[in-house]
C-alpha cells in the first residue's frame, strides 16, 4: 500500500487537542459525522479526518469552512469481493457493507504507523460505528476510542443484544428484547442487516461481530439524536456500558455545514420549480415520497404506489430514483405511462435528485412516506413531517417501530424490501393520515419544537455536546 498523503499536519507545539475523526464511506453515514466534526472544529479542537480518494470529495463543504481541518488520506485497500474502485457504499449498495467494513480493517497497519511518526499524534479516535476494529489500535496506541453512531440509540442496543447472544438469537422466529426500554419484539426477518449478515466460523463476519461489540467496550458513544426522543435508550446504554460517556447530541443536521447535503446537484433548476409548485399548496397538504439513495422500487411497487397517491386524492412531491438501463427495461423505477398526466395540478415527479431537506422544510409538507432510514427520519423531525413509513432493510424497521409505536408520529403504510403494498388500502391511508386533524401531524409539529429545544441554548443536546467537549478537553 502506498504512503499516506496528509495535510497541514498539527506542529508538536499545538496546545489544542487533537483528534482522529473516521468517517464510514456511506452518505448516511458520513454527513452526520461531518456535521459533528464542525461542531469540533468551531469549539477549538484540532482534527484529522481519514479519507479515501474518492470520498474526499464529499468532505469539500466542510474543509472550506473550516480550512485548519487536517485531511489523512490512504489508499483504499483491495478487495476479492469488490470492484476496483468501489470506495462507497453508494457504489455497490447495503449488501456491500461487509466487505467494506472488512477491507477498511487492512487500514489498521497503515494507521498505526501514521500515529507512531506523527509528531503530534492525536489523543482520541472517533470513529464510525462500522468501524470498531479501530477499538483495538486505540489500545494498542493507549488513547481513548468513542464510538459515532449516525443512528438511534434504539438501534444500537438491538445491535449490542444481538451480538451478544449470537448463538442464539438466529435461531428464533420472534426475537424478544427483555431488558430494553417497553422490551419490544422483533421478527427475525426485521432484525438490522448488519447482524443477519453473520455465518459462524466466516473471518469476515466474526471481524464484524468483533467490531460491533467494541462499541459499547469503547470510551465512550455518540449518537445523532436527542433526550425527547431516545432518554430511555441513551439511559439504558449508560447503564450498559457502566459510565455516562454516552452523548446525544442531535438532530446535528440542524448544526451542520451550511448546503452540506448533497454535492453537486445536477438539477438547480428542477430545486427551485419545486419549491416555488409548493408555494400555492396550502400549509401541510403535500406528501414528499422518497425510499433514500438506495432503494429503486420495481415494477409492481411502482405501479401500486402510483395507484394509491392516485386514489389517495393527497397531493405529493414523488422523488423516482433512476436506474440502469437495463433496470429500467424490466421497470424497475419506471413511472407508469399516463400516471403524470393524469395527476397534473395535484402531483409532483421528480426524477433523481431532490432537496430533501428544503422540501421537508416547506410549510406546505406534511407528510413524508419513507423507508425510515435515520438521517430521512431526522430530517422529517426537523421539518415538522409526520412519517409514513415503509422499512425495508437495514437499521429501518428498527425506527418504524419508534416513530409508530413509541412516539406517535408515523403510521406503517408497508413493510418489506420486495412487498407490494395493496393499491386501495395504501391511498385510504395516505388520505386519513394527511387529514388536517391527524393526531400524528400534531405530534409531528410538536416533536419538532423538541428538536429545535434539544439543540439549542441549555437544550439536552448541547448540554451533552458541552459534556463531551470538556471531556475531550480533559484528555
Amino acid at each position: 500500500m502506498s504512503a499516506a498523503t496528509s495535510k497541514d499536519a498539527p506542529s508538536p507545539s499545538s496546545s489544542k487537542v487533537h483528534i482522529l475523526v473516521f468517517p464510514y464511506p456511506a452518505q448516511g453515514h458520513m454527513l452526520a459525522l461531518l456535521d459533528l466534526t464542525h461542531q469540533l472544529s468551531l469549539r477549538g479542537l484540532s482534527i484529522t479526518i481519514l479519507v479515501t480518494p474518492k470520498n474526499l470529495p464529499t468532505l469539500a463543504p466542510l474543509l472550506s469552512a473550516h480550512p485548519s481541518i487536517h485531511t489523512l488520506i490512504l489508499p483504499f485497500p483491495p478487495h476479492p469481493k469488490l470492484p476496483p474502485g468501489v470506495e462507497n457504499v453508494r457504489d455497490i449498495g447495503n449488501a456491500g457493507n461487509l466487505h467494506i467494513i472488512g477491507a477498511l480493517g487492512m487500514l489498521y497497519d497503515p494507521l498505526l504507523r501514521w500515529f507512531q511518526s506523527h509528531p503530534s499524534p492525536p489523543v482520541a479516535i472517533l470513529s464510525d460505528f462500522f468501524l470498531g476494529w479501530t477499538l483495538r489500535l486505540a489500545q494498542q496506541l493507549r488513547i481513548p476510542r468513542i464510538a459515532f453512531y449516525s443512528t438511534c440509540s434504539f438501534l444500537a442496543s438491538v445491535v449490542d443484544y444481538c451480538w451478544r447472544n449470537v448463538r442464539t438469537v438466529p435461531s428464533l422466529s420472534i426475537v424478544h428484547f427483555p431488558d430494553l426500554p417497553r422490551s419490544p419484539s422483533f421478527k427475525q426477518e426485521h432484525l438490522p442487516s448488519v447482524f443477519r449478515f453473520y455465518r459462524e466460523s466466516n473471518p469476515e463476519t466474526e471481524f464484524l461481530k468483533d467490531g460491533m461489540l467494541a462499541n459499547t467496550s469503547s470510551w465512550g458513544c455518540i449518537f445523532n439524536s436527542f433526550e425527547d426522543l431516545e432518554g430511555q435508550h441513551l439511559d439504558h446504554l449508560r447503564t450498559v456500558m457502566g459510565h455516562p460517556r454516552v452523548f446525544g447530541v442531535g438532530p446535528l443536521n440542524l448544526r451542520g455545514v451550511n448546503d452540506r447535503a448533497d454535492p453537486g446537484n445536477p438539477n438547480p433548476d428542477s430545486d427551485t420549480h419545486t419549491l416555488t409548485w409548493l408555494d400555492g399548496c396550502p400549509d401541510g397538504s403535500v406528501l414528499y415520497v422518497c425510499f433514500g439513495s438506495q432503494k429503486l422500487l420495481n415494477k409492481q411497487q411502482m405501479e401500486a404506489l402510483a395507484s394509491g397517491l392516485e386514489k389517495s386524492g393527497t397531493r405529493f412531491v414523488w422523488v423516482v430514483k433512476a436506474g440502469t438501463i437495463e433496470q429500467e427495461a424490466d421497470g424497475y423505477g419506471v413511472v407508469p405511462d399516463g400516471f403524470e398526466k393524469g395527476v397534473a395540478g395535484r402531483g409532483l415527479i421528480i426524477k433523481g435528485w431532490a432537496a430533501q431537506v428544503k422540501i421537508l422544510s416547506h410549510r406546505a409538507v406534511g407528510g413524508f412516506l419513507s423507508h425510515c432510514g435515520w438521517n430521512s427520519v431526522l430530517e422529517a423531525i426537523v421539518g415538522g413531517a409526520m412519517i409514513l413509513g415503509w422499512p425495508m432493510e437495514a437499521d429501518q424497521y428498527v425506527n418504524a417501530r419508534m416513530l409508530v409505536e413509541d412516539m406517535g408520529v408515523a403510521v406503517r403504510v408497508c413493510e418489506g424490501v420486495d412487498s407490494v403494498p395493496d393499491p386501495a388500502e395504501l391511498g385510504r391511508v395516505i388520505a386519513e393520515a394527511m387529514s388536517r386533524d391527524s393526531t400524528e401531524k400534531a405530534r409531528a409539529r410538536v416533536l419538532r419544537e423538541k428538536a429545535f429545544k434539544a439543540v439549542g441554548d441549555g437544550g439536552s443536546s448541547s448540554r451533552d455536546f458541552d459534556r463531551l467537549v470538556k471531556e475531550l478537553s480533559q484528555l
